[in-house]
């Protein structure tokens, strides 16, 4: 059974960057497909961005060229550089693989 952790989340400033990690434990990921995704008040979960065990990566058109999601297989551990934050960004951030979530991470981006 997969265990997701996240880390990284905070406020920043508005044109700020932040550094999500997702460390998951209780199997090995590479060859499985890992995700972010991010939930504001009053909204449904959404996704930012996917990368496949090949490391082909898919993003939000809302995050396209600001977010980059890379992974490292030997540390079983997934990550989200986020730049030029803006206020819209602000949300929970949840790490995802094999159908499990993490418990997420606030990330609040003050304008």
């Amino acid at each position: 059974q997969v265990q997701l952790v996240e880390s990284g989340g905070g406020l920043v400033q508005s044109g700020g960057s932040l550094r999500l990690s997702c460390a998951a434990s209780g199997s090995m990921l590479s060859n499985y497909a890992m995700g972010w995704y991010r939930q504001a008040p009053g909204k449904q979960r959404e996704l930012v961005a996917l990368i496949n065990s090949g490391g082909t990566t898919t993003y939000a058109n809302s995050v396209k060229g600001r977010f980059t999601i890379s992974r490292d297989n030997a540390k079983n551990t997934v990550y989200l550089q986020m730049n030029s934050l803006k206020p819209e960004d602000t949300a929970v951030y949840f790490c995802w693989t094999l159908n499990t979530w993490g418990q997420g991470t606030q990330v609040t981006v003050s304008s």
